[in-house]
C-alpha cells in the first residue's frame, strides 16, 4: 500500500480521533493480521504522524487489543444483533429460528472469512500477549451470551427444545471455532461438512431436523 504521508494535520476531538485510530487498526488487523498493527502502520493509513497515534496508544499491544475487540464486536452486531434494551428478546425482529438461520447463513459465507482469520490470529497471539488475551476472553463470553439469548428466546416461544441454553451456546461456539481453524489452509477445499458444521450442531442441540436452520436458497 502506498504511503500517503503525514499531510496537513486536522485537529479532531480526542474521542473522535481515538475512535478513528482504533477503526483503522481494526481494518489493518482484519485484512493483514494483528501482527501488522503498528503505530507507524496505522499512522500511515490515516495520513498522520506516528507520534499522534502514540499519544493515544503509547503501547502498540493496547491498540492491537482494542482493534480486535472493535472488529469482532462489529461483526457480532451484524451477525446476531441485540435489541436496544439488551434483553435478547428477538420476537420483534422475527422468530428465533429466523434469527439463527440468518446467523448461520452469514457465518458460512466467504464475506466473514477475514473475521474467522482474525479470531484464529488473536487466539495464537493471546498466548504471548496478556492484554489481548483479556479482550479475546471477553469477546468469547459476549458471543456466547448473545447466542444463548437467542436460544433462550426460541425455547420460550416453542421454536426450540433445549434444556441447557448456555451449554448449547458453548458447544455451537466451539463448532464455529473448530470450522474456522481450517480457514487458512483449506478454504478452497471446504465442503458442506466443514462449512455447515456449526449449523448442523445447532440443529441437533435445539431439537430441530436436519436443514431446519438452512436458508431457503441454501448456502454455498
Amino acid at each position: 500500500m502506498t504511503s500517503r504521508g503525514p499531510g496537513k494535520r486536522v485537529r479532531k476531538a480526542p474521542a473522535e480521533r481515538r475512535h478513528e485510530i482504533v477503526a483503522a487498526a481494526a481494518q489493518v488487523g482484519l485484512v493483514e493480521g494483528l501482527e501488522c498493527i503498528t503505530l507507524r502502520r496505522v499512522a500511515d493509513e490515516l495520513g498522520v504522524r506516528p507520534g499522534l497515534v502514540g499519544h493515544y496508544f503509547p503501547a502498540a499491544d493496547a491498540l492491537v487489543a482494542e482493534a480486535f475487540t472493535a472488529a469482532t464486536m462489529a461483526d457480532l452486531d451484524t451477525l446476531l444483533p441485540e435489541r436496544p434494551d439488551g434483553s435478547g428478546d428477538h420476537s420483534g425482529d422475527g422468530s428465533a429460528r429466523a434469527v439463527l438461520r440468518r446467523f448461520f447463513t452469514l457465518m458460512s459465507s466467504t464475506e466473514f472469512d477475514n473475521v474467522s482469520r482474525l479470531w484464529l490470529n488473536a487466539r495464537h497471539l493471546s498466548r504471548y500477549r496478556p492484554g489481548l488475551r483479556e479482550h479475546v476472553v471477553a469477546q468469547e463470553l459476549l458471543w456466547c451470551t448473545r447466542i444463548e439469548k437467542a436460544i433462550t428466546a426460541g425455547t420460550g416461544s416453542g421454536d426450540f427444545v433445549c434444556a441447557d441454553p448456555r451449554g448449547a451456546a458453548v458447544r455451537i461456539l466451539v463448532a464455529i471455532d473448530g470450522a474456522s481453524a481450517y480457514i487458512n489452509t483449506s478454504a478452497e477445499q471446504r465442503g458442506a461438512p466443514i462449512t455447515h458444521l456449526a449449523r448442523t450442531v445447532a440443529e441437533a442441540e435445539l431439537g430441530l431436523g436436519a436443514g431446519a436452520l438452512e436458508s431457503a436458497g441454501g448456502t454455498s
